[in-house]
């Protein structure tokens, strides 16, 4: 990424991203999400400032240990609260990836704010099946970690969640649909769709994961 600030890149790296290791929203994702950023820009051809996407997708889901539940907005406080962002940014930037950190969340009852919070939202769309599984698996047995689950247990919680997301008029937004995303979610529903072949297929997560 030799068009973002290298300055900018090198305190995100040392200050922001080592702070991700929760389950399923640890360092790799939002590696994955700053990646498929790119990847959405240059397929879609979209004319923004790199440097702020770069920041919105760092940030878009630190706030997450503290609350997953509103995460969206944790993040974005956290961010604004950033004094070392008034280096790279204006405050008329800041406060547009402020609500960018917002409007990714999936659940989003309305539309995202602005072209930065479709970016990040789309990009925050797993393409992977298998990675995707993975992360459910992880998050709902992290969620559920009072109660001792079985992994049956939360593996069924898994299948509730990724069908109200990702099942036929689930939830999900995805405001730039490139051809990985379209392969990804037919792979996916067809698999919820059949609810004895996405529990097998969990099954070996957790075996992979060592859980069995």
């Amino acid at each position: 990424m030799e068009e973002i600030n290298s300055d900018l890149k090198e305190y995100i790296e040392k200050n922001i991203l080592t702070k991700y290791d929760y389950g399923g929203h640890g360092k790799d994702h939002i590696e994955y999400v700053i990646k498929r950023c790119f990847e959405i820009i240059d397929e879609f051809n979209l004319d923004v400032d790199k440097n702020m996407i770069y920041a919105v997708a760092a940030y878009h889901d630190i706030g997450y240990r503290i609350d997953p539940d509103r995460h969206e907005e944790v993040s974005s406080e956290i961010f604004k609260k950033d004094e070392n962002m008034k280096k790279f940014f204006t405050e008329e930037q800041i406060n547009i990836m402020a609500d960018a950190i917002v409007d990714h969340r999936a659940s989003l009852e309305y539309e995202a704010r602005n072209i930065y919070g479709k970016i990040v939202s789309s990009a925050d769309r797993e393409i992977s099946v298998e990675n995707m599984l993975q992360r459910s698996f992880l998050y709902q047995e992290e969620k559920h970690k009072s109660e001792n689950p079985e992994v049956i247990d939360v593996i069924n919680y898994s299948y509730k969640k990724l069908s109200s997301k990702y099942g036929k008029g689930g939830y999900a937004k995805m405001y730039y649909p490139d051809k990985k995303y379209k392969d990804y979610l037919n792979t996916m529903q067809d698999l919820l769709e059949n609810k004895d072949k996405f529990i097998e297929a969990e099954m070996k997560i957790a075996k992979n994961l060592g859980r069995l």
